[in-house]
């Protein structure tokens, strides 16, 4: 039986996403703009809502965690749970407390993509998830990780908290707008049983095949 039209709608959206992302994402957080481009605190703002927005592993992340559904506070949760351990580690890094090298750096990246991979297969194969929100924290200080490449290859210099505050409220900023867009439709589809189980299952198997594909390709430099 073919999957009804949203959910036909919905594996499209990643297929095509994949297609026309997969090659740009396999290195997707290589510096794209000079330093000097970056003007002060809210242009940092701007570079943090750019590179989440720009950002399709981090954003397929949180589409795979939140895929399952849940009562708001639950969503809340989750999405507080990715935050805080992803703002820890970008501090971490880009304050100098903690260096990756161009090795690490690629293997944080493939961890990304595992985290999407991870994620997809759960949705998949588990039925419950009272585990997820510590899990989401986990994989969220990973990401931070990749956050921490970007800033950290602008060079901030002595302006490294100014760049580091604008640029984490940016990565918020740019992430409750996908999260209040993300949600409501999320909460339409799981009001239909038979529909969510198909948007999920549909999607999982394309989320895992993105991540997959990824996580070699970055894993292979």
């Amino acid at each position: 039986m073919m999957p009804s039209s949203p959910a036909r709608v919905v594996v499209l959206a990643l297929i095509l996403l994949a297609l026309g992302l997969g090659p740009a994402a396999a290195h997707a957080h290589e510096v794209q703009v000079a330093p000097e481009a970056v003007d002060g605190f809210a242009g940092w703002v701007g570079e943090g809502i750019r590179h989440i927005l720009a950002g399709a592993d981090h954003l397929l992340f949180l589409l795979a965690v939140l895929l399952v559904g849940g009562s708001f506070r639950r969503i809340l949760l989750l999405v507080t749970s990715f935050t805080l351990a992803h703002s820890l580690t970008l501090a971490l890094t880009a304050l100098g407390g903690w260096t990756l090298s161009e090795r690490g750096t690629r293997w944080a990246e493939a961890a990304i993509a595992a985290s999407i991979l991870y994620m997809a297969l759960e949705n998949l194969f588990l039925r419950r998830h009272g585990h997820r929100a510590g899990l989401t924290f986990l994989f969220g200080l990973v990401h931070g990780l990749g956050f921490a490449s970007v800033l950290g290859g602008y060079g901030s210099g002595a302006s490294a908290l100014t760049a580091l505050a604008g640029f984490n409220l940016g990565v918020e900023l740019g992430q409750a707008v996908v999260v209040a867009f993300l949600v409501p439709v999320l909460r339409i589809v799981q009001r239909r049983p038979r529909l969510h189980s198909r948007v999920v299952r549909l999607s999982s198997i394309c989320l895992a095949g993105v991540g997959l594909y990824w996580m070699v390709a970055r894993a292979v430099g």
